[in-house]
């Protein structure tokens, strides 16, 4: 038996323990609350009768006995399931923010920029050009007003200033597409890798809708783009605990303050990539809000590979030779990716494949581990499982890499190269922009499943599945809504 067969065996155990625990507790607890009501009718009935009266009670309940105590037993039964069913958590709405026009940045000015800053040297400019022409980008991306400044204006001013009009943006479009006031948010999950201030910008977000004392804030940082999906994750778990509430995730990136002026090639891809960009989610448990809801969440699986140390150091912010700070990608970050995505998939499969797909991925897992085979692990056919996939646009490499890995069509992953060729790479918003983009094709249709897959430091890998609970429309305000009519496009070969 392999490691990993025994950590899921072992994990299973200790989900039916905790479950048997749980139950047996609500046991008791409905035992007690039928029992208590029960007892005192019954001292005070028996106060007011005579004695022939409880004899003949007596003698109708010794009779009835096993239906009696049948009847109870279904209902505490009930209880018991009733009251450890997980809530349904629904996905209200989403809002993706689109910067204003003045905020873009084609290559000419990317590179025009870039040279008139003075780091870089002939080769790193020449590099920067070369990486914006295979990037997968198109010449409509968006920088925060800070890096179009020359020099730019790199400040925890600036950076703030960029981080509220991203947050702000998207909930303001949040609150009025769905009519939810801040105040009625109960959890707020706030997911930012790179920029984490004090205040915190959770506690931004509170201050600015001035949101109740006892909302339940969480600020995730340095997760990479990942995070978006661990953000849905802790909001999914708090759902469960707090009763009809609302939760919003707000994921974003800072790009002023992480700008990169020095001349490591590794450390330059980020900036060739990297582009403004948020999301903020509305999820609900309210039973109510399932007729307005546009998905209902079913999977959320996560994988964490950073205890191996290539994994760990594939996306790493550091200084480099010169003491300027940036974010390096290793050479080996395609094989991690794919590593990590293989173990996520190993997971995630059992879950949402038909039985003949998990026989033989199960079958091809098998063989290989008994007999150390070299021949390649079966590849299940996602496709049936899966109507629309939105696959973390982290770059063009990447896209290339998870299509051919999970034997995907174009259509397939088209969303995610047309979200990098019209916004970049968003970081943990990413997923978002290419699920509007889906919304804005009128492609969602009832009973359809979508997975969402997203990449980031440490190494994680992160997919979340979401069922439409209608044919889907796109918000108000969807960013693709004055240009959806131009895609897809031709990215190039």
């Amino acid at each position: 038996m392999n490691s990993n067969t025994k950590e899921i065996l072992s994990m299973s155990y200790s989900q039916i323990s905790t479950t048997l625990s749980q139950y047996t507790k609500v046991i008791k607890q409905a035992f007690v609350m039928f029992l208590i009501p029960v007892v005192s009718v019954m001292m005070i009935e028996a106060y007011k009768m005579k004695a022939e009266d409880i004899h003949n009670i007596w003698l109708h309940v010794h009779y009835n006995l096993l239906s009696f105590v049948v009847c109870n037993g279904v209902i505490i039964l009930g209880m018991g399931v009733y009251m450890m069913s997980p809530r349904s958590i629904y996905l209200v709405d989403f809002s993706c923010y689109k910067p204003p026009s003045h905020l873009k940045v084609d290559f000419s000015l990317f590179m025009h920029h870039s040279t008139l800053t003075g780091n870089f040297t002939p080769s790193s400019l020449e590099f920067q050009r070369k990486i914006l022409e295979r990037s997968g980008l198109g010449e409509e991306t968006y920088l925060p007003q800070a890096l179009h400044n020359i020099p730019p204006t790199i400040s925890m001013a600036a950076a703030r200033d960029e981080a509220k009009q991203v947050m702000f943006g998207v909930l303001d479009d949040l609150f009025a597409n769905t009519n939810v006031r801040p105040e009625d948010v109960g959890i707020l999950v706030v997911n930012c890798s790179l920029f984490n201030p004090t205040p915190s910008l959770a506690a931004m977000i509170v201050n600015k809708y001035k949101m109740k004392s006892n909302v339940k804030s969480f600020s995730l940082g340095g997760m990479g783009c990942s995070a978006g999906v661990i953000a849905i994750d802790i909001a999914k778990d708090m759902l469960q605990l707090n009763k009809n509430t609302y939760a919003v995730v707000v994921s974003t990136e800072s790009v002023t303050q992480n700008w990169y002026f020095g001349n490591d090639k590794s450390m330059l891809l980020p900036n060739c990539l990297f582009r403004s960009g948020g999301a903020a989610i509305l999820l609900s448990n309210k039973a109510s809000d399932w007729t307005r809801a546009k998905y209902k969440l079913v999977h959320v699986v996560r994988t964490q590979t950073g205890a191996d140390d290539k994994a760990f150091e594939a996306v790493t912010q550091r200084e480099d030779d010169a003491g300027k700070i940036g974010v390096s990608l290793s050479r080996d970050l395609m094989v991690i990716a794919g590593e990590a995505l293989k173990t996520n998939i190993t997971t995630l499969a059992p879950l949402v494949l038909p039985i003949k797909e998990q026989y033989l991925f199960l079958y091809s897992l098998v063989i290989k581990k008994l007999f150390n085979s070299r021949r390649k692990l079966y590849t299940p056919n996602f496709k049936l499982a899966f109507d629309h996939f939105c696959i973390h646009g982290g770059g063009r490499a990447v896209l290339d890499e998870i299509e051919k890995n999970l034997q995907l069509q174009p259509e397939h992953i088209e969303s995610s190269r047309m979200a990098l060729h019209r916004f970049g790479n968003t970081s943990s918003s990413s997923i978002w922009y290419e699920l509007a983009y889906t919304e804005a094709k009128h492609r969602v249709k009832k009973g359809n499943k979508v997975w969402q897959i997203a990449l980031g430091s440490g190494f994680k890998c992160n997919s979340v599945v979401w069922k439409a609970l209608t044919h889907v429309e796109p918000s108000p305000n969807s960013p693709w809504k004055d240009c959806i009519h131009r895609y897809p496009v031709y990215v190039g070969a």
